[in-house]
């Protein structure tokens, strides 16, 4: 088993825990007795958050606000993460737009790339050597679908988890024998505010219900996957359907289909 059973120094470290499913996430290594450590922006939801947690399941929950798009802020988390003994590391704040990349807006794209990618490999850069060092833990990154393929009209957000996907994968192999595993989370549709945070109104007009997982869903499926030292987690028919399609359609039927598909979005 790749996660270490808890104790009542160590913490599991949730990015984007404020909300969708890295609350979800959070809620999860909460009900199997870890205590926490939340990382967001938002320091009322997660100071919410922390105290619902602690009341339910009796653990620790400790609140860490932190804009990941801020390269000081990013420095000072890290410092102050360094101190404490970490036995998982969920990497899953993320954001994403939706448009042509003539239009969008360019400072919001270069912090959808901080956000998604550098944050996540400054943390892990930052703290994979002391989990390694213990000889046990787990690390858990968001990626997506999207990363699967190209995404016209969502190319910035494709590309960055095109990243998340890969570098996850990698590690997985990577840390082979250490003690430490790699699990990608992998979702496609998911009930969560991400849709409010990306600017996505649309997109709950053109998916059927069924085709949704809920953030509760997709996170338990993560846990369960990351304490087995799975290599990737695709929660949901929808997203497997995702999966199979982007790695292997042709890239000439593919493009056109997302190109409308996200344009749609707008």
């Amino acid at each position: 088993m790749s996660l270490p059973n808890p104790t009542p120094d160590s913490r599991i470290v949730v990015t984007g825990a404020s909300s969708g499913i890295g609350e979800a996430l959070a809620e999860s290594f909460a009900r199997r007795g870890h205590s926490l450590i939340l990382v967001a922006r938002r320091e009322d939801r997660l100071r919410t958050l922390a105290e619902r947690l602690a009341a339910r399941y009796v653990v620790q929950a400790d609140v860490e606000p932190c804009d990941l798009a801020d390269a000081a802020q990013r420095t000072e988390l890290i410092r102050r993460l360094g101190k404490v003994d970490i036995s998982g590391l969920c990497l899953n704040a993320g954001f994403a737009t939706y448009g042509s990349i003539l239009e969008l807006d360019a400072d919001r794209e270069r912090e959808q790339v901080e956000v998604n990618v550098v944050a996540v490999h400054d943390i892990l850069v930052g703290l994979l050597p002391a989990l390694v060092a213990r000889g046990s833990g787990v690390v858990l990154i968001t990626g997506s679908t999207a990363g699967n393929q190209p995404s016209p009209n969502n190319a910035t957000y494709a590309a960055s988890k095109a990243f998340a996907n890969t570098l996850s994968e990698s590690l997985h192999g990577e840390l082979a024998g250490s003690g430490v595993t790699c699990t990608l989370l992998a979702p496609g549709p998911v009930r969560t505010e991400f849709a409010e945070v990306s600017n996505l109104g649309a997109i709950e007009q053109h998916l059927p219900g069924f085709a949704w997982v809920s953030a509760a869903a997709a996170a338990e499926a993560a846990v369960r996957g990351a304490t087995a030292g799975r290599r990737r987690v695709v929660p949901g028919a929808t997203a497997k359907l995702q999966d199979f399609g982007g790695k292997y359609t042709p890239r000439t039927i593919l493009n056109p289909i997302l190109r409308k598909a996200y344009g749609d979005f707008r």
